[in-house]
């Protein structure tokens, strides 16, 4: 796991996000998953470079089956963008970092 991003959980996922004052970048992943693997140390890159602007935050998946289902998460890894406690921007499949900070860059700008 990367030193910039934050796990969350079913427990604590309303408090860690949907109550954050910022935009939360929320990564649903599990560890059977490569290409998961794959985009974690660009998201612990985004995480470092952006951090007054964007938090990101790690689901895993199987041992949060609550919150993955709530929000519709069927592919992994799925990036969902919260602001205000609603998702504004979904991600399925890794990205490559130009393709992703493209993506974000309405929240991280």
């Amino acid at each position: 796991m990367g030193t910039n991003t934050k796990d969350t959980t079913d427990a604590t996922f309303e408090q860690d996000v949907l109550q954050s004052s910022k935009p939360v970048l929320v990564d649903f992943w599990a560890s059977w998953c490569g290409p998961c693997r794959q985009i974690a140390p660009v998201l612990d890159e985004i995480a470092g470079t952006y951090a007054d602007k964007i938090d990101v935050v790690k689901l895993n998946a199987d041992e949060n089956p609550q919150t993955t289902a709530r929000y519709g998460v069927t592919g992994l890894p799925t990036i969902n963008v919260y602001v205000g406690g609603e998702v504004v921007k979904s991600i399925v499949g890794a990205q490559p970092k130009p393709r992703l900070l493209k993506e974000l860059a309405d929240y991280i700008s």
